[in-house]
C-alpha cells in the first residue's frame, strides 16, 4: 500500500485513512464495517504458505470480495486483478486497489485476457455456483499452461447449517468431490489441505445459531441466493463491533497460537473447509 491520503478509483475518491493494515491480521477496513472474519484469518494463514511456495506472477482471483487476500499477496510480489459481481464487494476491494497500485478490481472478466495468469483463484466460491463444473471449466481459459489453479471450498455436506443458507451456498464438498470436479474440468490437483480445526468447527456451530435468526429476520429473510450470495462476503457489521476485542494483541496472541496448531491438522480432513491445489493439464 501506498502511504498517499488520497487516491482516485474510477469517480470515487478514497482516504486511505479507511484501511487499517494489521500487523498479523493483514488489511481491515473497520470504518466502512469490513473486518477479517476469524475464519478467513484460518483459511488465509495455509493460503499465504501456499502461496510463499510458488513464483510471484499475475494472479486473477473470481470473487475477489473485499479483495485483501489479494491486498496481501500484491505485498509479496505477486500483480493482481480480483472481480467480484457484489456492489458493496467491490466498493471495499476498489478502496484497497485506489491504495495499491498492484492491484486492479472490475465487476466482470471482461477484460481479462484469455491465457494470461500465471494462477486463478476462486476462495469459498463454488459453492454459490449452481454448475460449478461448468464454471471451473470456463475459467481455465485465462490460465496459461501449466498455470496453478488454487480454490476453497466448505467441507463435509453433513455440516450444512444455517450459516449455508444465510450465505447462499449450493452445497459443501467431499475430498472426493473435489477429484472429481477439478480433474473432470481439466485440471490437475497437486494438493489439498483443510483449514479451520478446531477452533473454526466450534464457532461454526455456534455462528449457525446466529446466521438462523439472521436468515429469518426482517433484512434477509426475502433475499434470493443470489442475493445472499452478494452479502456473504461483504457483511461484516457484528464483526466490526468485536475487532478492537480480537485485533488486539492478547487476543491477537492466542488467536495465532490457534493458527499454528490448525497446521498439524491441515493434510487432514477435520477442518470446515478445502483448499485445493491444482495445475491447468
Amino acid at each position: 500500500m501506498t502511504n498517499a491520503a488520497q487516491h482516485t478509483n474510477g469517480n470515487m475518491p478514497v482516504s486511505s485513512s479507511d484501511v487499517v493494515a494489521h500487523r498479523h491480521f493483514g488489511p481491515a477496513m473497520p470504518n466502512l464495517n469490513w473486518v477479517p472474519a476469524p475464519r478467513y484469518l484460518m483459511r488465509r494463514d495455509l493460503l499465504l504458505r501456499i502461496f510463499a511456495r510458488h513464483t510471484p506472477g499475475r494472479i486473477l482471483e473470481i470473487g475477489c470480495g473485499a479483495g485483501s487476500l489479494l491486498c496481501d499477496l500484491t505485498a509479496r510480489g505477486f500483480s493482481a486483478l480480483g472481480v467480484d459481481q457484489s456492489p458493496s464487494a467491490l466498493r471495499l476491494a476498489r478502496t484497497l486497489a485506489a491504495v495499491n497500485d498492484a492491484m486492479q478490481v472490475a465487476d466482470t472478466t471482461d477484460d481479462a485476457e484469455a491465457i494470461s495468469f500465471d494462477y486463478l483463484t476462486a476462495f469459498e466460491v463454488l459453492e454459490h455456483i449452481e454448475d460449478d463444473h461448468a464454471a471451473l471449466a470456463d475459467w481455465s481459459r485465462y490460465l496459461r499452461q501449466n498455470g496453478t489453479l488454487i480454490f476453497s471450498v466448505p467441507a463435509h455436506p453433513h455440516r450444512w447449517n444455517a450459516a449455508d443458507e444465510w450465505a447462499g451456498h449450493f452445497r459443501r464438498y467431499r475430498r472426493s468431490d473435489l477429484h472429481a470436479l477439478a480433474e473432470g474440468a481439466g485440471y490437475r490437483i497437486t494438493e489439498i489441505q483443510s483449514y479451520g480445526f478446531p477452533i473454526a468447527n466450534a464457532m461454526e456451530k455456534l455462528g449457525a445459531r446466529v446466521y438462523a435468526r439472521q436468515s429469518n429476520g426482517a433484512e434477509r429473510a426475502d433475499m434470493d441466493i443470489t442475493s445472499r450470495t452478494e452479502a456473504s462476503g461483504s457483511d461484516r457489521k457484528l464483526l466490526t463491533k468485536l475487532w478492537p476485542i480480537y485485533s488486539a494483541w492478547p487476543a491477537a496472541a492466542i488467536f495465532r497460537a490457534m493458527l499454528a496448531f490448525q497446521r498439524l491438522f491441515a493434510k487432514g480432513d477435520r477442518g470446515i473447509g478445502y483448499i485445493v491445489v491444482a495445475r491447468k493439464d
